[in-house]
C-alpha cells in the first residue's frame, strides 16, 4: 500500500470513527429525549453554547486513543491504579466513567459501584467490603461512588453515628496510605456543579422516562440538604486532602468540558509511554474440501423484526 493510500485510508478510518462515536454519543445521552420543550428551552438558555460538537468528538477521540496507550503500559509495567469519582448527585461522574471505559479492554479496566451495604456487611469492617475489588498489577479500578459515601450521604442522611463518621476520618488518610505503600495509585475527582445546575438536571430526569431510574429518594433529599452536603464536602477536603492521595475538582456544570477536562488530567498523572507491538497478520483461512456446514434449525434464529 503507498503512503498517498495509507493517509486515505486513515481519514476513511477517522470520519468513520466520528460518525460511530457521534452515533454513539446520541444513544448514550439522549439529554434531549422526551423533554418538554420549555425545559428545554430553559436548560439550553442557563448554558449557552458549548464546544461544538466536531472538535469535542476530536479532542475525545485524541484522550481516548492515549487512555488505551496508558492501559497498555498498565498491563506491561505491572501498574495498579484506584481512581475515585465522588462528587453532588447528577454532577456528570457516570458519563466521565463511560467515556473513559468506552474504547478501553474490561479485563483491564473495571468500573465498580456497590449497591446499599447488606446487614452483614455493615456488620463488617468499614473498608472491608471495597478491599476485594481493589486492583491486581495491570489492572485500572474506577469507583462510581466509594468509601467516601461515609463522609457524605451516609453522614447527612443520618445511616452513620458520629463516632462512626469520626473513626472514618481518623482512619481513611492512613487506608490510602497503606493503599499507596502497597503499590496502588490512588486518584481522587470529586464532581462540583452549582446549586442551579443540579435543580435543572433534576428536572430533566423527572420529565424524562429513560432518566427516572437515575432519580432515588437519596437524590431527592440532597436537594433539600444542599448545605449539609457542602458543610459535609468541606469538611472532607480538609481532613482527607493528603499528599499521597490528593483532591481535584472537576467543574462540571459543561458536561463536554468536564469531561475532556477530567480524561486530560487522568493522562497526566501516569508517566505512560507507547508499548511497542508486533504487528497483526490476519492469517489464511484454512479450507477442508470434506466439511459440510450443517444448517441450525430455524427456531435457533433470533426473529428479524428490524
Amino acid at each position: 500500500m503507498s503512503p498517498a493510500d495509507t493517509e486515505k485510508t486513515a481519514e476513511d478510518w477517522l470520519e468513520a470513527e466520528l460518525m460511530d462515536s457521534f452515533d454513539e454519543e446520541v444513544e448514550l445521552e439522549m439529554e434531549d429525549a422526551v423533554l418538554s420543550m420549555k425545559i428545554r428551552e430553559i436548560y439550553r438558555k442557563a448554558h449557552g453554547p458549548s464546544i461544538p460538537r466536531p472538535e469535542y468528538f476530536r479532542a475525545l477521540l485524541h484522550l481516548q486513543a492515549e487512555l488505551i496507550k496508558l492501559q497498555d503500559w498498565v498491563v506491561a509495567s505491572g501498574e495498579k491504579v484506584v481512581v475515585l469519582f465522588e462528587g453532588r448527585d447528577s454532577a456528570g461522574k457516570g458519563g466521565v466513567i463511560k467515556r473513559i471505559t468506552q474504547r478501553l479492554d474490561p479485563r483491564v479496566v473495571r468500573t465498580v459501584a456497590l449497591p446499599a451495604p447488606s446487614s452483614r456487611e455493615m456488620s463488617q469492617w468499614y473498608f472491608q467490603r471495597y478491599v476485594p475489588h481493589l486492583p491486581a498489577g495491570g489492572e485500572i479500578v474506577l469507583f462510581d461512588r466509594s468509601w467516601y459515601n461515609r463522609a457524605g450521604v451516609e453522614r447527612v442522611m443520618g445511616f452513620a453515628s458520629d463516632r462512626q463518621v469520626e473513626d472514618f476520618f481518623r482512619d481513611v488518610p492512613e487506608f490510602e496510605r497503606m493503599l499507596v505503600r502497597s503499590g496502588i495509585k490512588v486518584v481522587k475527582y470529586w464532581f462540583s456543579i452549582t446549586d442551579e445546575e443540579q435543580q435543572m438536571r433534576f428536572l430533566i430526569r423527572i420529565h424524562d422516562p429513560l432518566k427516572q431510574w437515575k432519580l432515588s429518594p437519596m437524590d431527592l433529599q440532597s436537594r433539600i440538604r444542599w448545605e449539609d452536603y457542602t458543610k459535609a464536602k468541606e469538611e472532607m477536603f480538609e481532613r482527607t486532602n493528603i499528599p499521597e492521595a490528593p483532591w481535584y475538582i472537576v467543574p462540571g456544570n459543561d458536561k463536554k468540558r468536564a469531561r475532556l477536562n477530567c480524561i486530560d488530567h487522568l493522562l497526566t498523572l501516569f508517566p505512560y509511554e507507547e508499548v511497542p507491538h508486533e504487528d497483526a497478520v490476519l492469517p489464511d483461512r484454512v479450507f477442508n474440501p470434506n466439511y459440510e456446514r450443517s444448517t441450525p434449525p430455524p427456531e435457533l434464529y433470533v426473529p428479524s423484526k428490524y
